[in-house]
């Protein structure tokens, strides 16, 4: 057996089982070796007191826009790595929308070299479907799958018809990620509220109809090729009863905290910082999603960290650009929500570490056990503390959940058995690796 170079003692530690129980966890060459009531403590290993904190998995977002290549004004894959340890994701999957977009072998490949000189986390990402990339759509690699952005997207990206998306979906069987908006029923919609400079008509625009035809869409090719879907970012009620009602076995689905916690009302207290794609829906969308998530028919949560500078975000709608940052706070909004009785400090886990790994054939992640990486995170979930812009990390520099009080803050984050993130010091000699995923 070999040596733990690492054990964490006194920590109430979440099981595969479900149950949270006072374990010893003993963690070697970025593994853990051995989980125990009691363990041996070799001559020469890091002790880690998780006295009055609580272990669990790390994060694996995977939704993030981290901007880099081509758009670090407003973030890159290092700021947005600190934000990640800082926030517990000790993994993400990242989104082609950077510049150069990424749609082929060679733009990937840059993109995995830049991650491995800059992440302090693991990362893995997606290729971008256009009109016309079906070979790199198939042999590309490594990558989690194939994004189609069904509306809200400029230029190549922008595969809005049911003739360009169709072949996509018969060719291959690599999943294939939507964003799921209908783009013909929002530049109707924009002429209808046209010179409307009020924020809150964003919602209005790409409004519940628009995502509900979008998401019919690709879960009738999906029946049709037997093609394995992932639904991104789910927005409204009529979406998760689709589901409720017809959801092959192939099809997953997610949903983010922005539309479980933030609603319309949000417009009027933060105006644009509220605007994201597809956006805030109605107080009655919140619930049926809580419900959908609960039940299972929604199957983990992604954050869509997409930041932009307070002073993008401060134009006139609608010049002022949507998306919002996210990887700082969302374990805590959702261990918040676990301990107000919403939901389970295990379901959390589940949603935001085990599902996603198992959805996207990420091997050895997502569970505290022997075998499986050791990137895990020890959460506070005594301590409540308010989200304060100067704490941040993002580039961008603000959060649209400035001021709520929450629990749950990591003490503690361990990227590959490496102390990535200590009670405010981030260390940025770490580095992740890229993911590998399994067919």
């Amino acid at each position: 057996m070999t040596h733990p170079s690492l054990i964490i003692q006194n920590a109430q530690v979440l099981l595969p089982s479900g149950e949270i129980e006072p374990r010893q966890v003993a963690i070697a060459n970025g593994k853990i070796t051995a989980v125990a009531p009691a363990l041996e403590v070799p001559e020469g290993a890091r002790i880690i007191d998780g006295a009055g904190l609580t272990l669990l998995p790390g994060v694996i977002d995977p939704q993030v826009h981290f901007r880099d290549p081509g758009l670090e004004h407003k973030e890159d894959l290092f700021t947005a790595s600190c934000a990640c340890a800082k926030g517990g994701v000790t993994s993400f999957l990242e989104m082609p929308n950077t510049l150069p977009l990424t749609i082929t072998q060679e733009i990937l490949t840059d993109k995995l070299a830049i991650a491995a000189s800059k992440s302090l986390v693991n990362y893995g990402f997606f290729i971008g479907a256009t009109a016309d990339n079906l070979p790199d759509l198939r042999e590309a690699n490594p990558t989690c799958g194939i994004k189609i952005f069904m509306g809200s997207a400029h230029g190549p990206l922008s595969v809005d018809t049911a003739e360009t998306i169709e072949p996509i979906f018969a060719v291959g069987d690599r999943l294939i990620a939507v964003h799921a908006e209908d783009q013909a029923r929002i530049i109707e919609r924009r002429q209808l509220f046209a010179g409307r400079t009020d924020p809150a008509v964003h919602s209005q625009i790409q409004d519940n109809e628009t995502a509900l035809r979008a998401t019919q869409l690709a879960l009738h090719l999906s029946k049709k090729y037997q093609r394995r879907l992932h639904i991104l970012h789910m927005s409204t009620g009529e979406e998760a009863d689709l589901l409720r009602s017809d959801k092959p076995s192939w099809v997953t689905a997610e949903v983010t905290p922005q539309h479980l916690l933030l609603d319309v009302s949000a417009y009027e207290k933060i105006g644009t910082l509220a605007q994201m794609n597809p956006p805030l829906k109605s107080a009655r969308d919140r619930a049926i999603l809580w419900q959908a998530l609960l039940d299972g028919v929604i199957d983990f949560i992604a954050t869509d960290h997409a930041p932009h500078t307070l002073a993008e975000k401060a134009e006139d709608y609608p010049n002022s650009p949507s998306g919002m940052p996210g990887v700082e706070t969302s374990l805590p909004l959702m261990l918040t929500q676990a301990q107000e009785n919403r939901c389970t400090v295990a379901q959390v886990a589940h949603w935001m570490s085990t599902a996603v790994a198992r959805a996207y054939g990420i091997p050895n992640k997502g569970l505290i056990e022997p075998g499986y990486d050791a990137d895990i995170v020890l959460v506070d979930l005594v301590t409540y503390r308010p989200v304060l812009r100067e704490e941040l990390k993002t580039k961008c520099g603000w959060s649209p959940f400035e001021g709520w009080t929450l629990t749950g803050w990591p003490a503690i984050t361990l990227v590959g058995g490496q102390v990535v993130y200590d009670h405010g010091e981030i260390d940025t000699r770490v580095r992740g690796q890229a993911l590998q995923f399994e067919a």
